[in-house]
């Protein structure tokens, strides 16, 4: 022990110490760090600040856009190669593994906390549930008895049924500029599918009823989570039992029968997981960009997807969709883009009103400190 201190010195264990000293800061500024976000979760309020300090727009679009199209392929995968022909069936398996997944998170405290029962009624919550079984449900329907083209045609009435119900139900009305860029993706979208429309009457009547509940939860869970201090997975929680009650309800009228039969074997027993795991990232992703955005802007987001998917394959793997649909993929891209570029311009001049009251108190105070002051120039210059 005294050659180690001779050969260290006095530097030496000076420099020894401080490294420890180093290390326990660097160990209280990390257990401040979980502490702090643990009590976030604790609040709805801080569990609300945390998630859009964590998930701005650009992220939550983002990442439901990566999401959605690696679901694209996981279901593709699942009702193609797996020959899982059940809809229905496979929604409810990816509403209840995202149920289990959720129950996970609140036994390791990881869910965040619900606002107080008094500030959204059951009711509402229930009716949220119902309709995303609705919606959901019948998206896989619609897609599974129609062509992608009639699928996305169904997709873009869903845009002026949000617009036409947020009206009626929140009086909220869009800007002369918006309407026109929403008619312009509308029409570029309609011009890029339009040469694939095989549908028969039954995918028909499944793709009309579609439209209005998906309207009406991208509605529900923008409102919620901007209104209130409502969180992607705490809504999540709330929601998916609903959900899956009214799954189990639908299966016997749309599903086809035989899925007891299935073969679930290794290979198709993990396609299915994965399409459940893909499944839950987008309805949580969905849920973060409802919250960041608007109902109006998902459903852009999905319409993105669209010509995104058809551009990228024309580019990548050289499919020839025609050169109509890429003229109405390119068309559907500017609006977009303008549509985009509305909204930017919107939230910022939200954020020079809401700082600029700062702004003018801060420029009087001065002034009234001056005007303070010269009486007691003048006096002392007397």
């Amino acid at each position: 022990m005294g050659l180690l201190n001779s050969l260290l010195g006095q530097d030496g264990r000076r420099f020894i110490k401080r490294k420890d000293s180093d290390a326990g800061e660097a160990g209280r500024a990390l257990e401040e760090l979980r502490s702090s976000i643990y009590n976030d979760l604790r609040t709805s309020d801080g569990a609300k600040r945390q998630q859009q300090r964590l998930c701005g727009p650009v992220v939550a679009m983002t990442f439901n856009f990566m999401v959605a199209i690696g679901i694209i392929f996981g279901n593709k995968l699942v009702m193609g190669k797996v020959g899982f022909n059940y809809p229905i069936f496979l929604t409810l398996i990816h509403y209840t593994t995202a149920w289990i997944l959720l129950a996970i998170f609140k036994a390791l405290s990881l869910l965040p906390v619900s606002p107080p029962s008094k500030t959204t009624p059951f009711s509402s919550l229930f009716a949220l549930g119902a309709v995303m079984a609705f919606a959901s449900g019948l998206a896989n329907t619609s897609l599974k008895h129609n062509s992608v083209g009639f699928y996305q045609m169904a997709k873009i009435a869903v845009t002026p049924t949000i617009v036409t119900a947020e009206f009626f139900l929140f009086r909220k009305t869009s800007s002369f500029s918006k309407v026109v860029a929403l008619v312009v993706v509308s029409f570029g979208v309609a011009v890029a599918t339009v040469t694939d429309l095989e549908f028969n009457v039954f995918g028909a009547c499944i793709a009309i009823a579609w439209i209005i509940p998906s309207a009406i939860n991208k509605i529900l869970w923008s409102n919620l989570q901007q209104q209130g201090n409502w969180t992607a997975l705490a809504l999540m929680w709330k929601t998916t039992p609903v959900t899956i009650f009214f799954l189990v309800a639908l299966m016997p009228w749309l599903d086809p029968p035989g899925v007891l039969s299935f073969n679930w074997d290794y290979t198709n027993a993990t396609a299915v997981l994965i399409s459940a795991l893909l499944g839950f990232l987008l309805q949580w992703s969905g849920a973060l960009a409802l919250g960041a955005t608007s109902a109006t802007s998902h459903v852009v987001l999905g319409q993105f997807k669209t010509c995104v998917i058809l551009l990228g394959g024309y580019v990548l793997f050289g499919s020839d969709p025609g050169f109509i649909s890429i003229i109405g993929a390119v068309v559907a891209l500017c609006g977009m883009s303008v549509y985009t570029s509305l909204n930017l311009k919107k939230s910022v001049e939200k954020t020079s009103d809401l700082l600029l009251p700062k702004q003018n108190l801060a420029s009087l105070k001065p002034k009234s400190t001056e005007d303070e002051e010269k009486p007691e120039e003048k006096a002392s210059a007397v």
